[in-house]
């Protein structure tokens, strides 16, 4: 199994053009990669949100909207499965979450269980933490997802024997990444022994991307910072 790990911009609250983004590149991974992934709250972009309810549940979508079925479409049309970060609605509440898309049809939902994708000071019960984290199965592989801070505050959640997917929104420095990108490293190797981390690009604020494959608290492969594109490992 080939897997993509798309480093591409996102651009806060506006879903159309990321929407773009995720077609350009499941168009680029086109019979090169069975499954494509992009980082936390791709979608929407992780400063899409203001805090105020109001206003924030117009951001969310859920997984019986248009939005979702462009996205399902799109991976028919491809035939390149699809991993994204998303702000999730359902009823009131909303999540940072994670979906993988296969052939039109949801596989697996994921909802991170941190609450540091959230201003919580600011925020009230309408937004929200999942509390499942577990395995699943995705073409004879074993799979686990988890988001960002979740793997740094609640690691021992995250324990697998099969392959760890990390989409995450991380705006180091670069000077910052030098001594970073280890320290991400070896946090990966505490739960698992492979783990695919991807982080997107923003122009405001300036968040330089980036994609890793980390093998028993090594960094294997990994994009150059800065730069569109998309890392192809095999499993």
């Amino acid at each position: 199994m080939r897997i993509g790990l798309a480093c591409y911009e996102f651009r806060n609250g506006d879903t159309e053009y990321n929407l773009g983004q995720i077609e350009k590149g499941l168009t680029e991974a086109a019979g090169k990669a069975d499954l494509l992934c992009f980082g936390e709250t791709f979608l929407q972009g992780f400063d899409a949100l203001c805090w105020d309810y109001e206003k924030d549940r117009a951001v969310g979508v859920s997984r019986d909207s248009e939005t979702f079925a462009q996205l399902k479409k799109l991976t028919v049309k491809t035939g390149v499965d699809l991993l994204t970060g998303y702000i999730e609605a359902e009823g009131d509440a909303l999540y940072s979450s994670c979906v993988l898309i296969s052939g039109g049809r949801t596989v697996y939902n994921y909802r991170r269980i941190s609450v540091g994708w959230k201003e919580y000071s600011r925020t009230d019960a309408h937004y929200c933490e999942g509390g499942v984290t577990e395995d699943f199965d995705y073409r004879g592989r074993k799979l686990r997802i988890t988001l960002c801070g979740d793997l740094w505050e609640y690691p021992e959640r995250f324990r697998t024997d099969g392959v760890l997917i990390w989409p995450v929104y991380v705006d180091f420095s670069l000077e910052d990444w030098k001594r970073e990108e280890k320290e991400y490293a070896e946090q990966a190797a505490k739960v698992a022994d492979t783990v695919l981390m991807v982080n997107s690009i923003t122009r405001t604020p300036v968040c330089h991307g980036g994609a890793f494959r980390f093998e028993k608290g090594e960094i294997i492969e990994k994009l150059p910072f800065d730069r569109e594109g998309i890392l192809y490992t095999d499993l």
